[in-house]
């Protein structure tokens, strides 16, 4: 069941706290670097359910669904990963940033 998004980064972290509380995994994604135009700033959070819940966004819909992907796979291997979203050296897109900039996304499992 997917979660509406929530903006504010406090309400996020929030959310994560209370799916802890009742038990769930959670990863944490969050936007550690942008260059040029990004759709979100520096810091902006995703926080992922083990059951594909989200709250949060770090692209702001863009590539949301390979970050929560990702963060399903961070919760059952225990490891971090960094991931960067955007244009490709040679023009083209890689997934989902269409606004020309890049997002560097690091996801965690949170305990």
């Amino acid at each position: 069941m997917q979660m509406p998004f929530c903006f504010g980064e406090s309400q996020v972290l929030d959310t994560a706290s209370a799916w802890l509380a009742d038990g769930h995994a959670v990863a944490l994604g969050t936007v550690v670097r942008t260059t040029g135009s990004a759709p979100r700033q520096t810091g902006s959070h995703i926080a992922v359910r083990d059951d594909g819940a989200f709250a949060g966004s770090v692209s702001a819909g863009c590539v949301e669904s390979a970050v929560i992907e990702e963060a399903i796979a961070v919760m059952r291997e225990g490891k971090n990963r960094r991931l960067i979203f955007g244009a490709a050296d040679d023009g083209t897109f890689s997934v989902g940033l269409m606004c020309g900039g890049e997002i560097e996304v690091v996801i965690e499992p949170i305990a």
